[in-house]
C-alpha cells in the first residue's frame, strides 16, 4: 500500500510499537499479514493481522486517540480497539484491560495487557490495511523527527524558518498594524464586509497546488507554528504566500480603514485597492 499525505499519523512522542522488548531481544513477528499456513493444521488462510509471540506484556497506545471499542469473542478472547483520527488499531488475545471505552490517551500510554499472545489489527477510514505497514509508518516519523532535531530535550517542537521579504524595512511597522488591525480583518472577511481579491486567491491555490505536486508538504511533522509541515525545500513557496498575504493585509486596510505604509508612495494612495507591490 502506497500512504497518501492524508494517511500519515504522526506520533511525535517517540512511540512506533505497542510494547517494548528487553534491550537483547529483536521484536519478531510469529504470524503476518494475509495468505498464511496454520501453524498447527497446515491450512492456507487469510490473517487479518499480525503476532507476536509476547506473553503478558504492557501494551501501550501509539499515539494520542480514542478507546472506541472493547468486547470478547470465541476466537480472540478480550480485545479493545483506539481510534487515532481515521485509523482504528485492535489489540486481541488480552489479559486485561486499563483504558476503559470512550477513554482519551497519550502515545506511550499503558492501555491493556497482552494474554499468551498478541494479534494486532488495523483499518483506515474502515478499510483493513496490513498492521506491518501502519507501524512501519509510525517508525519512519520518528525516524524523521530524529534526522530533523524536530524534538528538543523537553519535548516540544522547534521551528526556526527566517523568510526573507520585500517587506522587511518596513516589518515593525506592520507589525504594529497587525496587532491593531489583525481582529478586524477576520472579521470582516468572516462577515463577507471584505473579500480577498479575486487575482491573490488564485495565486494561493497555484501556489498550494505547485506545493502539493512537489510533495512540499508534511515534509515536516506538523504542528501549531508550522500546520503544512513544510521543510526547507518549500521556502520559496512559504516566501510567496508570506508576501500575498501580507499584500491583502496591506490592501485591506487602504480598502476599509485607508490606512497606508508611511513609506508608501502617495500616487499609489490615492489609488484605490492599491498595494505596495501592485
Amino acid at each position: 500500500m502506497k500512504y497518501t499525505e492524508q494517511m500519515i499519523l504522526r506520533s511525535p512522542s517517540g512511540y512506533c510499537m505497542p510494547f517494548e522488548e528487553s534491550a537483547k531481544k529483536d521484536v519478531q513477528m510469529s504470524l503476518g499479514y494475509g495468505e498464511q499456513k496454520h501453524p498447527a493444521t497446515g491450512e492456507t488462510f487469510f490473517h487479518h493481522g499480525i503476532d507476536f509471540n509476547v506473553s503478558h506484556y504492557l501494551l501501550s497506545a501509539v499515539a494520542t486517540g480514542t478507546v472506541s471499542a472493547i468486547g470478547s469473542d470465541a476466537m480472540h478472547g478480550i480485545y479493545q480497539t483506539i481510534r487515532y483520527g481515521k485509523y482504528e488499531v485492535t489489540y486481541r488475545h488480552l489479559s486485561n484491560v486499563f483504558a476503559n471505552f470512550s477513554q482519551s490517551v497519550k502515545a506511550g500510554q499503558t492501555v491493556a495487557v497482552s494474554g499468551d499472545l498478541l494479534h494486532v489489527e488495523v483499518r483506515f477510514d474502515g478499510e483493513e490495511i496490513n498492521p506491518l505497514e501502519f507501524l512501519t509508518m509510525l517508525y519512519g516519523n520518528i525516524k524523521a523527527l530524529e534526522h530533523n532535531a524536530m524534538i528538543g530535550a523537553d519535548g516540544s517542537e522547534a521551528l526556526s524558518m527566517t523568510i526573507p521579504s520585500p517587506y522587511d524595512t518596513d516589518r515593525q511597522e506592520i507589525e504594529a498594524l497587525m496587532l491593531r488591525f489583525l481582529p478586524s480583518y477576520f472579521e470582516d472577511l468572516q462577515q463577507g464586509a471584505y473579500s480577498i481579491p479575486e487575482h491573490t486567491e488564485q495565486s494561493l491555490r497555484n501556489i498550494f497546488s505547485l506545493g502539493a505536486g512537489k510533495h512540499y508538504f508534511y515534509e515536516t511533522v506538523p504542528s501549531m507554528s508550522n500546520p503544512l509541515g513544510i521543510g526547507m525545500r518549500s521556502m520559496p513557496l512559504a516566501a510567496k504566500v508570506q508576501n500575498l498575504l501580507i499584500a491583502d493585509f496591506l490592501n485591506y486596510l487602504a480598502m476599509r480603514h485607508q490606512v497606508y505604509l508611511s513609506t508608501m508612495d502617495e500616487v499609489l494612495k490615492k489609488t484605490p485597492g492599491a498595494s505596495p507591490d501592485a
